[in-house]
């Protein structure tokens, strides 16, 4: 009875190891595959292989089985069947009368999809509850689906393992976790590079006539379903295979080989996606263009003063000992404003605060996430392949800008409204010696609105009053870094405090009320004794959307920044090109700080500065300096545009939108390139050997 209760497992796992094998004898023979393998190594490749495949096979068989598990006929007798579906009937209305629910908090199509899988759900139970003379089909016919899909994703998952190779030689890794974060540029390249049509087409009809034989073989087993002794007993064996494959991959796949194709081929993807996952890296040694590493090391040091890592900045005045207030602003897109050309009067707090304000003008952000926003604001140096360190394990005792003022006494804050958890921000910032304010830190009437993201930003903007007049009673300065949330889908936010209706779900609302927060903020602040003596710097994270014609669309990295403090800072517009990096080492060259640095980031208004920025996405790295935008990526491929300004009404430095004009490789600049590669392998290099660290 119980190994009959096995066998659509039995033979889904035969189907899986059969495709793995064959897509394995594909990687052998591939033209990409240069190594040569003897008899041995090709029988150690199919035998690890097959553990490796069984393993997988077993972990990822909890759906499937939880699927058994709730077939029931008892559930569908009175008064069991009509309560639960009571309850689903609940939970769908829930989902579509209630505005604030849950699902709605997360934005995007979280709700709908919610809504339709409840919805069929309650379809399905509904027709099985009120018709039981067709349960027996209707059971079917849902396993028949359930069987279906297993099988459509194991020929999914192996065709797109197969494309991945093709393209990179390698199992999946992070471009794969990349290809998943941009959807819709990833479908685009798809759809021009491959035939689409017939490719899905031939797909969905082998797993069809799979699926038609599984089923056929299996379905007998759906007829008498396990009693609640014999599910237990099933559940409990399965939990034990799970353990011991999660043990077993925990050492196969820890197996190396001096030949890269040889482990990658012995390999299973599906480890490695979920490796590439969790750990966030890129290896850049062995993705991307190289070159000497003490050549790299010397051209890209070779800005700075000091043409060393560890450098001394001795400005050779007073330090001034002022607060500082950084303002790190959610999705803030420089084209928000109307110094950058928008007539919807969205941001019209920052723009008169911006004319009193040392603004910078042509500043890009370093990538498309706050994480990397982050990142730039508290590490300074460039991005690097992969995702932010702040969500790496080796993220903690880095060189930051909360080091430098620790060290000189100050008192040292990040603030967030929401949970610091989310995206590893608490790890990361305590771990370099923050402390920090985030929603755990408020009490229930402390909050006036909140969204999954937190609190709304006015809300956060009196509790950051509050932690800076209790720290100013301490005597010593502070050091505050505060990160909005409010201009974030849903874009939800209190009604009535600005023209726009908080429950409107509108990006344009959600800047406004952010430039509303602020506004309140900087009113409370001018009441308080510590204002005069604090410098405010305002800053977007990165911008609303990265999406554009190419690789990095100059106008999609575009961000707003600007110093302000009164009697302080003078009104004025510095217009050169800058990096985000560049933002905290120019002000603690304000601030006359002596201090040793090992930010990559330089202080604009030293002489040694040259302007340029690094902009990047997950793998594609940019450099864009001399209006020219140079771009590294995987396999080792290096593309350059020329950039040239769009004719518009707006005066050059307010200009976002560029004409980038591709360069052929014999006429691309070179000294562009080995300095772009420098950059890149340089920073990857040092914080690979910990050279960043404190």
């Amino acid at each position: 009875m119980l190994f009959q209760k096995i066998k659509p497992f039995l033979y889904l796992g035969i189907f899986y190891l059969a495709i793995s094998f064959i897509l394995r004898i594909v990687f052998v023979f591939h033209p990409i595959t240069t190594a040569d393998f003897g008899f041995l190594d090709l029988l150690q490749i199919m035998m690890v292989g097959i553990l490796n495949d069984i393993l997988v096979f077993i972990i990822t068989c909890p759906f499937l089985a939880l699927y058994f598990l709730f077939l029931s006929d008892s559930k569908y007798q009175k008064p069991y069947g009509y309560i639960i579906l009571g309850l689903l009937c609940l939970l769908f209305l829930y989902i579509l009368l209630i505005p604030d629910n849950i699902f709605k908090q997360y934005g995007g199509s979280v709700a709908e999809i919610a809504m339709a899988f409840i919805g069929l759900k309650i379809i399905v139970f509904s027709l099985i509850l009120f018709l039981p003379e067709k349960r027996v089909k209707i059971r079917n016919s849902m396993y028949f689906l359930t069987i279906f899909l297993y099988v459509l994703l194991i020929i999914f998952n192996a065709v797109s393992e197969y494309f991945f190779y093709n393209e990179f030689g390698l199992r999946y890794n992070f471009i794969a976790v990349d290809y998943l974060i941009y959807t819709n540029e990833v479908i685009g390249n798809i759809m021009e590079s491959y035939p689409v049509v017939p490719l899905f087409l031939a797909i969905f009809a082998l797993a069809v006539v799979f699926t038609v034989y599984i089923y056929k073989k299996t379905k007998t087993e759906l007829l008498n379903l396990p009693n609640i002794k014999q599910k237990i007993i099933l559940l409990g064996s399965f939990c034990i295979l799970v353990a011991i494959s999660i043990l077993g991959l925990s050492f196969t796949t820890k197996l190396k080989s001096d030949n890269v194709f040889e482990e990658e081929i012995q390999a299973n993807g599906l480890p490695k996606f979920y490796w590439a996952f969790t750990h966030n890296e890129l290896d850049y040694f062995q993705f991307y263009p190289q070159i000497n590493q003490q050549v790299a090391e010397n051209t890209f040091l070779s800005q700075y003063a000091q043409p060393v890592l560890k450098r001394n900045i001795q400005p050779g005045k007073p330090e001034l000992k002022k607060n500082v207030v950084l303002i790190s602003i959610e999705s803030l897109s420089a084209d928000f404003m109307a110094h950058y050309g928008n007539t919807q009067k969205i941001t019209p707090f920052l723009d008169s605060l911006a004319d009193k304000s040392l603004m910078f003008t042509n500043l890009y952000a370093t990538g498309n996430r706050t994480v990397r926003g982050l990142e730039a604001l508290t590490l300074c140096i460039p991005p690097t392949a992969g995702e932010s360190i702040i969500k790496r394990e080796n993220n903690k005792n880095k060189f930051t800008t909360g080091s430098v003022f620790k060290s000189k006494g100050y008192d040292v804050k990040f603030l967030y409204g929401g949970y610091s958890y989310f995206d590893n921000m608490k790890d990361f910032y305590e771990g370099n010696g923050y402390t920090i304010v985030d929603r755990n830190n408020f009490k229930p009437d402390e909050i006036s609105f909140a969204n999954v993201w937190g609190v709304a930003d006015e809300d956060m903007a009196k509790k950051a009053i509050q932690t800076m007049n209790a720290e100013a009673k301490s005597g010593r300065p502070f050091f505050n870094h505060w990160m909005t949330v409010s201009n974030h889908r849903p874009f939800t936010y209190p009604n009535g405090k600005i023209d726009i209706p908080g429950d409107a779900k509108s990006r344009e609302g959600g800047v406004k009320y952010t430039d509303y927060s602020l506004r309140k903020f900087f009113e409370m602040a001018k009441k308080q004794d510590w204002y005069a003596n604090t410098v405010f710097v305002i800053i977007a994270d990165h911008c609303a959307s990265s999406a554009g014609d190419t690789e990095l669309p100059m106008d999609k990295y575009k961000i707003p920044a600007m110093i302000f403090s009164e009697g302080f800072i003078q009104p004025q517009k510095f217009t050169q090109t800058m990096s985000q990096i560049d933002v905290m080492p120019t002000l603690l060259g304000l601030l006359n700080f002596n201090y040793q640095t090992k930010f990559l980031g330089q202080d604009v208004f030293s002489k040694e500065f040259q302007p340029k920025a690094y902009v990047a996405t997950y793998e594609d790295l940019g450099l864009i300096k001399d209006n020219y935008l140079t771009l590294i990526a995987p396999v080792k491929k290096i593309k350059q545009y020329v950039l040239t300004q769009q004719k518009n009404n707006l005066t050059p430095e307010f200009n976002l939108y560029y004409d980038e004009k591709y360069v052929k490789g014999n006429l691309q600049n070179k000294k562009l390139i080995e300095q772009t590669i420098s950059a890149y392998q340089s920073t990857s290099y040092w914080l690979k050997k910990n050279q960043l660290n404190r």
